[in-house]
Parts: C-alpha cells; structure tokens; sequence
C-alpha cells in the first residue's frame, strides 16, 4: 500500500482544504478555511471562540477527517489537573508486578515500576505520541471551563510539541500535533496562550449557510424545508433566549421534521418538534409566548 501524499500536496492551498472540508460535511466560509490553513501548514495551535453550536467542535473534527488522522479530544472542565490529561500509572500492572517479583524472590526498584510499560497515555500525551506520518489533531475543547493552572500547564505543549513526565524525562513529538482549542467565553483566557496561537472567531451562519449546511448533513432534506428551518433558527436567536439554537439544532430540528414526514414547516409542526431545537423549558415558553407562527415566518 502507498504511503499517504504529505500535508503539503495534500492541502496546497486554502481552496483545496474548503473543498475537504465540504467533502467530509463541513462547509466553511473563507476566512476560517484560511485561518485552519495556517494552523496546519504553519504547525502553529489555533483558538477557535464562539458562541455554543457555531460548529467550532465540528470543525476540529472535520479537519481530522480531511487529514485522515486520529483526532484526540481533551473535554476541559473545573478541576482538571494535568495528570488527568497528560499520563496516569497503571496502578493494576504495577501491583501484579510487584507481586510475581515477591513470588520469584525478586527486588524490585522504582525505576522497575515507573517505565513506559506502565505508562497509560492520556490525550495530551497520545497526541504527542502519535506516530504519524501525519499529524494527529489534538481538540481540547472548552479550555474556557479549565482553571487558570491548566491553562498555563499547556503553554509548555504548545509552545513546544513537549510535555515533561517527571519519571521518565521530557517527551518531544516526532510529529506534531495540530492542537485546537475551542472556548466559549466563559472567562477571559490569558494573553500568554493567545499569543501562542492563531485565532478566529466563529459567528452564527446565516441562514442561507444554514440551510446550505442542513442540506450537506441531511440530503434528503427537501430544499424548501431547508431554507425555513434556517429562516425560523435565525428569528429563534433573535429572541430573548437563555440558549440560543445554533447549527447543530438547525440540523436536528431539520432531521426531525423529515423523520415526521414533514414537507412544509408550520406553526403545528414546529409545536411538535420544538424539543429538537430549543432546550430549556423557559426558553419553550419564550418561544410560545411569541407565537409559533411568527417563528416560522407565517404570521400575517
């Protein structure tokens, strides 16, 4: 079997990756196609911000699909620590060798118990681990929900493709990874991890995109279903609503009305699906209390 062509011929310019991206499901518009260009071709980490369901997750994992390459996602959240991401000891494997060297009369060390073969790679490490020939892509999502401590722990990483185990010494990629970070704002992150990465910022589609988008992800959509789905979507996040529908609603609500055999959305239709696209109560009653057939763009 032939070895896969380098990113480089690959990827030779920012059209050829857009087109990848359509071909894998994700459409992107010009500006970020360029900005995850530069992150794969110039081997430099990239922030992608937005508000929840812009697609910046999508948008990590369909780069992995373009590179046809492992995509190692870090889920952030309050209180992890760097061991959870980076390695952990397996703790089983080290007491079973503990034990069949008591049986052989044997003198185990720590090194005899610290070694790569009781190392279990968490995703910070397997994402500098990978073999390649091309670069795995390493998602660590929501670094916003993360603490201040980790997110300087990373600056390391991602400054240098390394991560220091302190029993065995500094591990360097041989290939390194292409790491994007997706935040939602929850908190300011520090100026030091912007200036070590590219950054982009994702707003809402409009609705042409959207439909466009439903379209690529649910085929069978009919175009005409599309486009309202799209329309109703963009007067949803007009409201005053706690969560706002984003892309991946846009897509549910549209598999929904498909699945009900609905051709034409209307006030009753979208009463019956609602839960696909706004899911908090509250922000249902919202939606209510303006009238579904506003929403749908049928109010006279």
């Amino acid at each position: 079997m032939s070895a896969p062509p380098p990113v480089p011929e690959l990827l030779p310019d920012v059209a050829a990756l857009s087109a990848e991206l359509e071909r894998v499901g994700y459409l992107a518009d010009e500006s970020l196609s360029t900005a995850l260009f530069l992150a794969v071709r110039m081997g430099q980490p990239i922030l992608l911000e937005g508000e929840p369901g812009v697609g910046k997750t999508e948008a990590a994992k369909a780069l992995s699909a373009v590179l046809a390459t492992a995509l190692v996602r870090l889920q952030c959240y309050e209180g992890l620590t760097a061991a959870e991401a980076l390695y952990e000891w397996n703790y089983p494997r080290q007491l079973l060798g503990i034990r069949l060297a008591e049986a052989r009369g044997e003198r185990l060390r720590d090194d005899d118990l610290f070694g790569p073969e009781y190392l279990l790679a968490r995703p910070l490490l397997a994402a500098i681990e990978h073999p390649g020939p091309r670069p795995a892509v390493l998602l660590i999502d929501e670094i916003d929900r993360a603490d201040d401590e980790f997110e300087a722990f990373l600056f390391e990483l991602l400054a240098e493709s390394a991560v220091t185990i302190p029993e065995l010494g500094t591990r360097r990629a041989v290939v390194p990874p292409v790491a994007v970070l997706t935040s939602n704002r929850t908190r300011d992150l520090h100026d030091a991890l912007r200036r070590r990465c590219l950054y982009h910022w994702i707003s809402y589609p409009g609705p042409d995109r959207v439909a466009d988008i439903i379209r690529l992800r649910e085929p069978a959509t009919d175009a005409a279903l599309a486009e309202s789905v799209a329309g109703s979507v963009a007067r949803l996040r007009a409201l005053d609503l706690t969560k706002p529908p984003g892309v991946a609603e846009a897509i549910s609500w549209a598999s929904a009305l498909r699945t009900l055999g609905v051709t034409r959305l209307t006030a009753a239709a979208a009463a019956g699906t609602l839960g696909a696209v706004v899911k908090h109560q509250e922000d249902q009653e919202t939606v209510r209390g303006a009238g579904l057939s506003t929403v749908v763009g049928l109010d006279a």
